[in-house]
């Protein structure tokens, strides 16, 4: 009774302290489940004096689907979670994302989850206790704000729940869910969308349980993912040489199917087949009536077991968004098969990298779904796109395949989730979605993937690679900005900003030219005996060498004294500005200087072969009556009627 009187007065006092008050502007499910908290027997045992007001609700939660107590999981963490978890400044948050993780499996376990209310907003609910775990966190809004998760919330949580995110593309959907409302994810918008991906699901499911393509799925077992051209006011023409039909264009986890369109019926369907190494190459291409290239609204696609490359054309009245949403799930698909050929994944591990693909495309459908008024960059929601994309790509992927194995030995009793310490694998997802994807809904133990993609209280190593691939891609960016800063229009202040890069080299070549020309005889002179003597003594080599080697000091003795300070500015004076007509002969005016360069160069080079070939006898007469003055005369008449001969 003591223990019970004492966390009712902690409650009683964080509501009269207004700890509440940041969550609740009005009467909310938050209150009834705190006056039921307050009034139940064992009130002592659902709250951790560690945690927040909010994440005390959730671990409620977690433990009411746990079928224990709060106590009783603090119990669990404490003695299966390492020393650095429990540390006090980390113990608050740890603790949530254990309770999180060992409810969110079992839940998901259970049909139709995903399309339970009550899970929508126990998922959400998480990330807003994620922000503020522990008992001394700072609320995040104020009363009259409307409540909302930031980026590192949905980051941490919605990967753990692989139908949601994954821990590669998590930021690039957080952005886009989050573009309309200042970069704060509110419940609404988040309920919309898995409310689009639940019908997304559905769509799938309704097209793998149809009768299309039958004969040519039964073997491989393939899913449908996407079907257009079924509407006769937007077909898909595909184009083989000359000829074009417009048809039904599908796509599975396999291929590419498209079936022309006869008078009552679909044609034969052509196979495109994605899973072999087939060298295809899937590029945006141009199309026009007549061969022209005027509309950018296709795809090229072409392989070894084609004789001739195949153009598929989406029609639309304007922009291209069709045609890039096809090239990006195609690509998708390509490219999974493509990781999975490179790193020999076979089995289980084969099948969770497959479905982490479908899962990304039914994700980009439920997000194109939702018409978000920014344009939507359809690579960077689809991980296998976006890791051809992003700088160090390829370690992502590499970590990617090797995650299977690195937790294998260390997790094999941990099937059922006992240890909480991870989140589910896209794979047990699929399972326990089974009445979705037509699958069984229990496997053996031998056809689990082991861990997901997040583990409490410390980054993966997946996710190390993302945030490091995401650094520099970063940096990239930043460089690219400072180059495209510098970048001018015109090309008269083109020429003007040259000319003023290259002043040193200028000066430099009329130093030169004042000591050929004998300007002043004492440099001069200077010069030609000193480079007479390195080149005598065989020096010429030691000193390009030592010349760089000063360049190099010269660099470093800058860098030492110029640190702290600014880089001196490139100053340009601007030329008049210029009208088109203007440019227009500024540049032809640089073409026909550039044509006369052309010629002298080659008049130059015509000189030069002609003294090697000995083709013009004047100058041969002239050397050899230098070498031998009375023997040659012969010699030079018959060159010179040689020669005339052969001009004539």
């Amino acid at each position: 009774m003591a223990v019970a009187s004492k966390t009712r007065n902690m409650l009683e006092g964080l509501v009269r302290e207004g700890s509440f008050k940041w969550l609740l502007g009005k009467k909310t499910y938050f209150d009834e489940e705190f006056e039921e908290m307050e009034n139940s027997p064992s009130a002592g045992k659902n709250v951790i004096p560690e945690l927040s007001p909010i994440a005390n609700l959730v671990v409620r939660r977690c433990s009411k689907i746990l079928r224990t107590s709060s106590s009783e999981l603090q119990e669990s963490f404490n003695q299966e979670a390492s020393d650095s978890m429990k540390q006090p400044s980390r113990y608050a948050r740890n603790f949530l994302e254990y309770c999180c993780f060992k409810a969110l499996f079992l839940t998901t376990q259970m049909t139709g989850h995903l399309f339970d209310k009550t899970f929508r907003r126990l998922t959400y609910d998480m990330m807003l206790a994620w922000e503020v775990p522990a008992a001394d966190s700072q609320p995040l809004t104020n009363v009259d704000e409307d409540i909302s998760v930031g980026l590192e919330a949905f980051c941490r949580i919605a990967p753990a729940i692989p139908i949601i995110a994954d821990a590669i593309i998590s930021e690039n959907l957080f952005e886009v869910l989050s573009s309309s409302t200042g970069g704060r994810l509110h419940f609404p918008i988040y309920d919309k969308y898995l409310t689009s991906l639940e019908r997304a699901i559905r769509k799938m499911k309704s097209n793998s349980e149809s009768s299309l393509l039958a004969a040519v799925r039964s073997s491989k077992s393939e899913k449908i993912l996407e079907v257009d051209g079924t509407v006769t006011t937007q077909p898909v023409l595909e184009h083989v040489g000359i000829s074009t039909w417009p048809g039904r264009l599908m796509l599975t986890d396999h291929a590419l199917y498209f079936e022309a369109l006869r008078v009552v019926s679909f044609d034969k369907p052509k196979t495109y087949d994605l899973s072999e190494d087939l060298k295809q190459i899937v590029k945006p291409e141009l199309t026009g009536p007549w061969g022209t290239r005027l509309f950018d609204k296709a795809v090229f696609y072409s392989s070894l077991s084609l004789s001739e490359p195949v153009v598929l054309e989406f029609p639309e009245l304007k922009g291209h968004s069709r045609r890039d949403y096809w090239l990006a799930i195609i690509r998708e698909i390509l490219y999974v098969h493509k990781f999975i050929s490179k790193y020999g994944i076979k089995g289980v591990a084969r099948d969770e990298a497959l479905w982490k693909a479908v899962l990304g495309i039914l994700r980009l459908q439920a997000i194109q779904d939702l018409s978000f008024t920014v344009p939507i960059q359809n690579d960077a929601l689809l991980m296998f796109n976006l890791c051809d994309q992003l700088p160090g790509g390829d370690l992502i992927l590499e970590t990617l395949a090797n995650m299977p194995n690195l937790r294998e030995s260390d997790h094999e009793n941990d099937f059922k989730g006992g240890s909480g310490m991870y989140s589910l694998s896209a794979l047990d997802m699929v399972s326990n979605l089974g009445f979705v994807f037509g699958t069984s809904p229990k496997n053996s133990n031998e056809s689990r993937i082991p861990v997901g993609e997040i583990s409490v209280g410390e980054m993966t190593a997946l996710e190390r690679a993302v945030k490091e691939s995401k650094n520099n891609q970063k940096k990239v960016i930043s460089a690219q900005a400072t180059v495209d800063g510098v970048k001018v229009d015109g090309i008269d202040t083109n020429l003007a900003v040259m000319k003023e890069l290259l002043f040193p080299l200028h000066e430099l070549w009329k130093s030169l030219q004042s000591l050929a020309y004998w300007d002043d005889p004492r440099k001069s002179l200077g010069f030609c005996l000193f480079f007479s003597y390195i080149i005598c003594r065989g020096w010429l080599g030691y000193a390009a060498a030592l010349v760089l080697m000063l360049l190099a000091v010269c660099m470093i003795i800058t860098r030492c004294f110029s640190e702290g300070r600014s880089v001196p500015e490139v100053k340009v004076i601007a030329p008049p500005p210029m009208n088109t007509m203007e440019q227009l002969l500024a540049i032809q005016n640089a073409v026909t200087q550039a044509e006369l360069l052309i010629q002298d160069g080659n008049v130059i080079l015509l000189k030069l072969r002609g003294l090697l070939l000995s083709i013009f006898p004047q100058v041969l007469s002239h050397s050899l009556l230098l070498v031998c003055p009375k023997r040659s005369l012969d010699l030079l008449k018959r060159l010179k009627c040689g020669f005339n001969s052969q001009m004539r």
